[in-house]
């Protein structure tokens, strides 16, 4: 045999397949937020409290309006698990109503924020010049304006309830999420394949939702989850100074409020409720860093 043909029979075959299994952006992320133990366990503890409280105020025995006036200030126990209030109410119950309270004041302003944030700094981002720089500067005026007296101000004008929270946590709480869009905007329209997109005539629009918006999605869902907590902790402190939830409607912060005036001799009316913001606050910071590292593309392998 010649050598030439030993040496063909010895190489590889053409076939052979020396690439490795691609992934995609979304299952990329997906699989790194489940190798941190810290951020895929918060999002457990987040799940839990978010079923918990969905189902156990349809279950449970008592209702968080409930009075039981000979029972009143009773400890935690086998019929009261977190014990009861002055006015005897079931503190178990009022927590996971309150918990309902603070989540959906939480995520539907996180929510609203997001929808203006992303259309204001994506539109500023995209368009830039006069426009951009005019758009700007009246978030930056609005940003210089301090937030929580702006809500104070707006629901002391406005009527109390979870509507008037709401509008007054939107007014300004945007400005964050379009800072950042825009300059994600700026960043990815000047690569080649937007470039590109321009030169074959695609209208900006097209652009903006189907490059530079979805280009930005690791971005938003980041500052989205760290908006949350802000929410969820402005609303608890407003209802604390009772500006927020009135009652007899069950807020964690109404419920701390009530329970600090009773601390000496009564603790688990603060201890429960401040137990719950603190464990809810911590686990959306710890999932917001969890998801900011899960969508960073330099750490991608």
């Amino acid at each position: 045999m010649k050598e030439s043909e030993m040496f063909i029979d010895k190489a590889p075959p053409l076939e052979e397949d020396i690439s490795s299994q691609s992934i995609s952006y979304w299952k990329d992320a997906w699989m790194r937020l489940r190798a941190n133990p810290t951020a895929f366990t918060s999002l457990f503890v987040l799940i839990f409290l978010i079923i918990c409280a969905v189902i156990i105020p349809f279950v449970s025995t008592y209702t968080y309006y409930e009075t039981h006036l000979p029972l009143k200030n009773t400890p935690p126990c086998s019929r009261f698990w977190f014990g009861t209030d002055e006015l005897g109410r079931d503190i178990f119950t009022r927590i996971w109503w309150g918990a309902r309270i603070s989540l959906f004041v939480g995520i539907t302003a996180a929510t609203i924020d997001m929808a203006i944030g992303v259309f204001y700094g994506a539109f500023a981002g995209l368009v830039g010049g006069k426009i951009e720089e005019f758009m700007m500067r009246v978030s930056d005026i609005l940003y210089s304006l301090p937030y929580l007296l702006m809500v104070i101000l707006l629901i002391v004008i406005m009527r109390p309830g979870i509507t008037t929270i709401i509008i007054a946590l939107t007014i300004c709480g945007w400005i964050n999420m379009a800072r950042i869009v825009r300059g994600q905007i700026l960043q990815i329209k000047q690569n080649d394949y937007v470039v590109a997109a321009y030169m074959l005539g695609a209208s900006r629009w097209r652009i903006l939702f189907h490059h530079l918006i979805p280009n930005s999605i690791g971005s938003i869902i980041t500052t989205m989850t760290l908006t949350i907590p802000a929410a969820i902790f402005t609303e608890a402190f407003l209802s604390f100074l009772g500006l927020g939830i009135q009652a007899p409607i069950a807020s964690w912060g109404t419920m701390v409020s009530e329970g600090l005036s009773a601390l000496r001799y009564y603790p688990w009316r603060l201890f429960f409720p401040a137990t719950f913001i603190s464990v809810t606050m911590l686990a959306l910071n710890l999932l917001g860093d969890g998801i900011r590292d899960a969508f960073d593309p330099r750490l991608r392998t």
